[in-house]
């Protein structure tokens, strides 16, 4: 009886043991996983300033970039009202050329000048309003990016805190 009871003993202490080792593992590594989850939360926060601050810029360049096409569509327009009225005078000037008026000769050459002037303004203008609307459509990409980015570590933080909460009332 007496060795039996020493091995129930033996036995119970080595299963408490055992029992208590684990215990602690547990609540170290818990510990560790609220550290790696509060590591994990400050990355987040950093990472949410950065695509806010991405948000800011490329809403700053989109509306820089609506300005610059506005701005060359108003200078196509202006060129194109001025190749009209250079063409108008030009013919204008060619009809008085024919009746033998000179001077009129020498401004219809000048007109001639100023509508190849103007066709090489309209052809840039049209360039240019090319690349701007292209950045603005880029512009507009990076900026649904940045905003999938911002959203995608808001619910990372929630997510983040949320196993913060389990992790301490669990240990």
């Amino acid at each position: 009886m007496r060795r039996f009871f020493s091995h129930l003993l033996a036995v119970c202490l080595l299963g408490l043991g055992t029992a208590l080792y684990a215990q602690t593992t547990d609540n170290s590594s818990n510990n560790s996983d609220i550290k790696n989850d509060r590591k994990d939360l400050r990355q987040d926060r950093r990472d949410l300033r950065k695509d806010r601050k991405d948000i800011h810029q490329d809403q700053k360049d989109l509306n820089h970039d609506r300005a610059d096409r506005n701005k060359d569509a108003r200078d196509l327009r202006h060129d194109q009202k001025d190749l009209a009225k250079d063409r108008s005078d030009l013919r204008d000037d060619r009809e008085d050329c024919k009746e033998g008026n000179k001077a009129d000769c020498k401004d219809a050459a000048k007109d001639s000048k100023d509508i190849g002037k103007d066709k090489k303004d309209i052809a840039n203008d049209r360039r240019d309003l090319h690349k701007d609307q292209r950045d603005i459509n880029k512009d507009r990409k990076d900026l649904h990016k940045d905003r999938k980015d911002a959203r995608k570590d808001k619910k990372d933080i929630r997510h983040d805190r949320r196993d913060i909460r389990r992790d301490r009332k669990s240990g």
